[in-house]
C-alpha cells in the first residue's frame, strides 16, 4: 500500500463538504479500498507508461526531435493545448526556441531575453512558473499568440540535462505547456508530473549522447582509414580526393547541405576554393576570393577582433557560426544573395592550420538555420580539420618527392662529368665545362632545397620569365633523357619570345614544366621521336608550347583538361596551373600530342 488509507480517510472526512455527508461508518473504507485499487494504480500505470515513452526515445532522432516527443508526451498526458522548449545559451545570454509540439517555430520567436521573461525566469530560479492568466502576465511579452494559438495560461516547468563529459556544460532550459482555459487553476499533482517527466528526459539524452559518442569515434576511424588508403594508393595523398571522401562519413551525424574547403594565400589577402562537397554542387573549385570581401574571413584569419553582439552570429575560437546568413553583418551583399538562392540558412566555419598560423578553412551550409551546434558536432569536425591539415602536409611531401626526380637525375649527371674531369685531371682546359656543370649543379640543388621548402611555404612571389625558366627545365630534362638512356630522342628549341612575363612564384613554374616535359619524355614511342618546346604571347596571354612524338587518345585528353588525369605529375600541373589562373590546352595531331599551357602575361 502506497499511503496510509485510514489516515487519508480521516483528512477526508475533516474537509466541509464531508461533514454533512450521511453514510454508515464501512462506507469510508471501503471507499479508500476502491480508489487504491482502481484510480491509484490506473493513474500511476499512466504515469509510469508516459514516463517509459519518454526514457524509450529513439536516441537516433536529433536532440531538438528527442525533445519534441517528450513534449508531446506531457501536453497529451496533461490534457494541455501545446507545447515548447526554450535552451538558455550562455554565448548569447538568450533563450532560444528549439522545438515545440505541434510543430510551429515559424510562429515563434527564435529568440527572447534571459532578463524579464518567463522562461528565463524558470532558468534562473530552476522552479515552475505558474501563469493562470497570459493576458495579464507582465513577463509574457507575446500576447499576439494569445490570439493566434488561443491559449490563456501556461505551466513553465524547469529542464536541467546533467553535462555527460566534463569538458560539457550542463543543459539549462524550460518546458512550456500551455492551456486553453482562462484563469486555470493548476493542482499541486500536475505540477509534481510534469517536473517527473522532465527530469526523466535526461536519460533520454543520455542515450542520444552515447550513441553519438559511438558513432563518433566510428567516424573517425573512417576518415582515418579513408587517409591511410589514399597513402597506399599508386597516386598518393590528394587533400580535394580526401575531402570529398570523408565529408559524407558524416552525413548521417551532422545535416550538411554543402561543405567546401578554402586554402589562404601566405599573404593572407586571397582565399581559393580548394574542394567542395558534393562534388558537381554550386561551388565553383578554383575560384579566388579577396579576404577583404567578407569580414567572416578576416575574422577567421585573425586579422580583425570581434566586438558585436548579434544574436544572429556566435564567435569562438574554434567557430564561427553565422545564425542567419541574412540578418547578420559577418557575410556580404552577395554571399547574402547566394544563400538565398541557393536556400542556405546557416553556415558553420571552422578555421584549420598549424601552431596558430591559419592556413585553410572550412564552410559547412545547412538547410535548418542551426541555432546551436552540439559539442559532439564541433568535435567532429575539428577533428576532420585535423586529418586534412595531416592529408595536406602528406599531399605536398609526396608532390615535392615526385618533383624531386629530374633535379636529382640532372645532379647526379653533372656530378659524374665533374668527377670525371677532375680523374682525368683536365680542369684547366675545361674550364668552361666546368663553370657550366657547377652553375648547374648550383641551380639544381637550389630547387631541391625549395622544393623542401614547399612543403611549407613557395618564396617569393615575382615576375618569371618564362621563356628563361622553359630553357633551363628543357636543358636538365635533355641530361635526364641521357641518365635514363633514352634512346633516339630529337630535342627541338624554339622559336622563343624572349621576354614574356607571369607573376607568380617560380618553382610553381618550373614544376608545371618538369612534370609536362617528364610526360612528354616518355610518351615518345620506343622507336624514338621528336620533343619540341617554344614559347610565344598571345594578347594577355603568356603561352609555353610543349609537343612530342606520339598520340594521346581523346578519352586520356579530356580525363586531363577535367583534372583527372593519371600519375601523380599531372594532378600537381593540373592544380599548379589552377592556382596561377592559368589554362592548358592538349592538341592532338596525326602522331603528335602537345601541351599549350598559358598564365596571365605580366605587364609591369
Amino acid at each position: 500500500m502506497l499511503m496510509d488509507l485510514e489516515y487519508l480517510a480521516k483528512e477526508i472526512q475533516r474537509e466541509p463538504w464531508a461533514k454533512g455527508v450521511s453514510v454508515g461508518k464501512n462506507f469510508w473504507p471501503v471507499l479508500m479500498k476502491w480508489i487504491d485499487e482502481h484510480v491509484f494504480s490506473e493513474i500511476l500505470d499512466r504515469l509510469i507508461d508516459q514516463i517509459d515513452k519518454i526514457v524509450d526515445i529513439d536516441p537516433g532522432l536529433s536532440e531538438p526531435q528527442i525533445l519534441e516527443s517528450a513534449t508531446r508526451y506531457m501536453v497529451e498526458f496533461l490534457g494541455a493545448h501545446s507545447g515548447s522548449v526554450r535552451i538558455y545559451d550562455p554565448q548569447t545570454e538568450q533563450m532560444l526556441s528549439y522545438c515545440s509540439f505541434p510543430s510551429s517555430e515559424e510562429d515563434r520567436e527564435a529568440f527572447i531575453p534571459l532578463d524579464g521573461s518567463i522562461a528565463g525566469e524558470v532558468v534562473k530560479t530552476r522552479q515552475p512558473y505558474l501563469a493562470p492568466n497570459l493576458f495579464g502576465e507582465d513577463l509574457y511579452h507575446n500576447k499576439n499568440v494569445i490570439y493566434a494559438k488561443q491559449v490563456h495560461s501556461l505551466m513553465a516547468i524547469p529542464l536541467e540535462i546533467p553535462r555527460f563529459f566534463p569538458r560539457e556544460r550542463d543543459t539549462i532550459g524550460v518546458i512550456q505547456i500551455y492551456y486553453a482555459e482562462k484563469n486555470r487553476e493548476f493542482r499541486t499533482s500536475e505540477i509534481q508530473i510534469a517536473n517527473t517527466m522532465a527530469k526523466r528526459l535526461s536519460f533520454a539524452i543520455a542515450r542520444k549522447k552515447i550513441l553519438s559518442m559511438q558513432k563518433t569515434e566510428e567516424k573517425k576511424e573512417a576518415i582515418v582509414r579513408h587517409i591511410f588508403q589514399k597513402l597506399g594508393s599508386r597516386g598518393g595523398v590528394k587533400m580535394a580526393e580526401v575531402f570529398n571522401q570523408v565529408v559524407p562519413e558524416l552525413a548521417d551525424i551532422v545535416d550538411l547541405q554543402n561543405c567546401t574547403l578554402f586554402s589562404v594565400t601566405e599573404g593572407l589577402d586571397q582565399v581559393i576554393l580548394q574542394a567542395g562537397f558534393p562534388e558537381h554542387g554550386h561551388h565553383s573549385v578554383g575560384k579566388v576570393l579577396p579576404v577583404s570581401s567578407e569580414l567572416v574571413f578576416e575574422l577567421l584569419l585573425n586579422l580583425r577582433e570581434y566586438s558585436g553582439e548579434s544574436v544572429y552570429e556566435v564567435v569562438t575560437p574554434s567557430y564561427i557560426s553565422v545564425v542567419d546568413p541574412q540578418r547578420s553583418d559577418l557575410v556580404s551583399k552577395t554571399l547574402k544573395k547566394f544563400a538565398a538562392l541557393h536556400n542556405i540558412n546557416s553556415i558553420l566555419y571552422f578555421p584549420l592550420g598549424y601552431d596558430g598560423e591559419v592556413t585553410h578553412f572550412m564552410a559547412i551550409d545547412a538547410v535548418d538555420q542551426r541555432l546551436r551546434y552540439s559539442d559532439d558536432e564541433v568535435d567532429i569536425f575539428l577533428f576532420m580539420g585535423r586529418e586534412l591539415m595531416k592529408a595536406q602536409k602528406m599531399e605536398r611531401l609526396d608532390d615535392a618527392l615526385h618533383d624531386f626526380k629530374n633535379p636529382a637525375i640532372a645532379i647526379a649527371g653533372f656530378a659524374r662529368r665533374l668527377k670525371e674531369i677532375v680523374r682525368k685531371d683536365e680542369l684547366e682546359q675545361s674550364k668552361d665545362q666546368v663553370r657550366k656543370y657547377v652553375d648547374i649543379l648550383l641551380e639544381e640543388t637550389s630547387r631541391l632545397q625549395e622544393l623542401a621548402m614547399s612543403i611549407y611555404r613557395v618564396g617569393d612571389e615575382q615576375a618569371v620569365n618564362l621563356t628563361e625558366v622553359l630553357k633551363r627545365r628543357f636543358e636538365i630534362n635533355r641530361e635526364a633523357i641521357k641518365e635514363q638512356l633514352k634512346q633516339n630522342v630529337t630535342l627541338k628549341e624554339g622559336p622563343y619570345d624572349p621576354d614574356i612575363r607571369v607573376m607568380c612564384y617560380v618553382v610553381h613554374v618550373e614544376r608545371v614544366f618538369d612534370n609536362l616535359l617528364n610526360n612528354a619524355t616518355k610518351a615518345i614511342p620506343l622507336k624514338g621521336g621528336v620533343l619540341a618546346v617554344r614559347t610565344y604571347s598571345d594578347g594577355d596571354w603568356a603561352c609555353a608550347e610543349i609537343s612530342n612524338t606520339g598520340e594521346i587518345s581523346e578519352h586520356n585528353r579530356m580525363k586531363i583538361l577535367e583534372g583527372e588525369g593519371e600519375g601523380r605529375g599531372l594532378y600537381i600541373t593540373y592544380r599548379i596551373i589552377r592556382l596561377l589562373k592559368g589554362k592548358i590546352e592538349i592538341r592532338s595531331g596525326k602522331g603528335t600530342t602537345t601541351f599549350v599551357v598559358s598564365f596571365p602575361l605580366y605587364r609591369p
